[in-house]
């Protein structure tokens, strides 16, 4: 059976008369006949009975047209929900690394939904490293992941948004805070923290430590600066983080590298190359595109 059986059984059971459904449908009534005949032979039953140039359900078509009416309704609200996706309305699941979680992303969907035109989009938020967020960026399970680059994926679409510097963080009074600059060498003489070695700053980061020869103590590993700085903050060791709000407090000393302008951390946004993305998805894109470019 086809939907517009359907329709055409619905408007010939409400209106009782073929010839009146088959005029409000715009099709001639042998056409309205045929399709109704058809119908009732894949369904095995009699729909209706003639009463005159009227005609009447039988019992059959009465529990028809309740289910009927159901699956129409449904087509109904499908259709509307499409409508309201197409035009200002919809829904974005994203993925990102922890330490975006205190600003970058709420500040930035607040910014988005303030907008008239996406007030009425929802979104899911999930959190986690950068491989498993690009994982389930190529399972279908999330429209965008902000994090690290990842050079073995050809099919995701990386654009950097913003650029982290990185620094030094140390306990008040620790013997670096009277420098002025951290050398790389600083971090082989103490026990340090570091990001979690399977998460993108914890790769960039060992790698600048292996760029530079130095083997750290790593002591503890967190997944973001919050953590890091916590414990630094209880003299547990210093750290190499990205220079974000979380790490400016009262109890940590703040130092940045000697010829800093070549250590900073990017982060990006990606998303599937080729897929294609409701208008939701597709207007948060460029907003944070025209947002940090």
């Amino acid at each position: 059976m086809t939907l517009n059986q359907l329709g055409y059984f619905y408007q010939a059971a409400v209106l009782q008369h073929f010839n009146q459904a088959a005029e409000k449908i715009n099709i001639s009534e042998p056409s309205l006949s045929r399709s109704i005949t058809a119908l009732e032979n894949e369904l095995g039953v009699t729909l209706f009975e003639k009463r005159g140039r009227n005609v009447t359900l039988t019992k059959a078509g009465e529990i028809f047209l309740e289910h009927v009416t159901q699956i129409l309704d449904d087509v109904t609200r499908a259709s509307n929900k499409m409508q309201q996706i197409a035009t200002n309305g919809g829904h974005i699941d994203i993925a990102y690394v922890s330490p975006l979680a205190r600003e970058f992303i709420p500040n930035t969907v607040r910014s988005f939904l303030s907008l008239e035109q996406n007030k009425n989009i929802t979104f899911h938020f999930f959190q986690d490293i950068t491989s498993m967020n690009i994982e389930g960026l190529k399972k279908g399970s999330y429209d965008l992941i902000f994090g690290s680059y990842s050079a073995n994926e050809p099919n995701i679409e990386f654009i950097p948004i913003i650029k982290q510097d990185l620094v030094a963080i140390l306990p008040i009074g620790h013997p670096l805070c009277k420098k002025d600059e951290i050398e790389a060498g600083d971090f082989q003489k103490y026990p340090v923290l570091g990001y979690a070695r399977h998460s993108g700053l914890g790769k960039y980061t060992r790698n600048f430590f292996k760029e530079h020869g130095v083997l750290p103590n790593f002591i503890c590993e967190s997944p973001d600066e919050n953590g890091i700085a916590s414990l630094v903050a209880k003299d547990f060791g210093i750290a190499l983080v990205a220079d974000v709000d979380t790490i400016h407090r009262d109890d940590i000393c703040i130092r940045p590298l000697i010829s800093q302008e070549t250590f900073s951390h990017t982060v990006y946004m990606g998303y599937m190359r080729g897929k294609y993305q409701l208008p939701a998805v597709q207007r948060f894109i460029q907003f944070v595109r025209r947002m940090y470019h």
